[in-house]
């Protein structure tokens, strides 16, 4: 479901896929080819929410900020993450379950594990690869195998979204 709220209205880029069980509301927008799944919640009701190209938020995601939150191209949220964070660079891939706390800024091409809880006001460094609870960073970057893998999964993504959509599934009419 998508939702305007005091006066704010989700701006979708018409190639951009949303499904129609998730829910979308306030000031949020999604751009190019950028994909958010089942049981997600976006939650932009007194701050902005900007999703860039190739974003995609799978299942059971909650993403809401405490500021305006920004997320690069290319970025990754698997399934079931808790994401309060303010800034998640380009490029970078968030494991299933992973909770990342208000005021977070993860550099691009990083990686947070799965199950891994950040912190609030934690900022990592370009090539982070984030581990633990509480979370913190290796001292071994991440590679180009890795910032390979996060390209090939938001472009798997894209691709998934395209064949929801070309099916009639999801939708960007706003409700109510």
């Amino acid at each position: 479901m998508i939702r305007s709220f005091q006066g704010k209205t989700p701006k979708i880029h018409p190639t951009a896929w949303v499904s129609e069980a998730a829910y979308v509301i306030g000031d949020v927008e999604i751009g190019e080819f950028s994909s958010v799944w089942p049981g997600t919640v976006i939650r932009a009701d007194t701050i902005k929410i900007t999703l860039g190209r190739y974003v995609d938020i799978q299942d059971n995601c909650v993403l809401h900020a405490d500021s305006d939150a920004s997320y690069g191209d290319y970025v990754t949220l698997g399934h079931g993450v808790t994401c309060h964070a303010k800034t998640i660079n380009a490029h970078c891939l968030i494991g299933n379950g992973a909770t990342l706390n208000d005021g977070v800024i993860l550099g691009e091409y990083s990686i947070v594990a799965s199950g891994a809880v950040v912190l609030e006001r934690k900022v990592f460094a370009a090539k982070s690869f984030v581990v633990g609870v509480p979370a913190a960073a290796r001292e071994e970057p991440t590679t180009e195998r890795h910032h390979q893998m996060i390209q090939r999964t938001a472009e798997s993504y894209a691709r998934k979204a395209q064949l929801f959509k070309a099916e009639g599934l999801g939708g960007t009419e706003v409700e109510g």
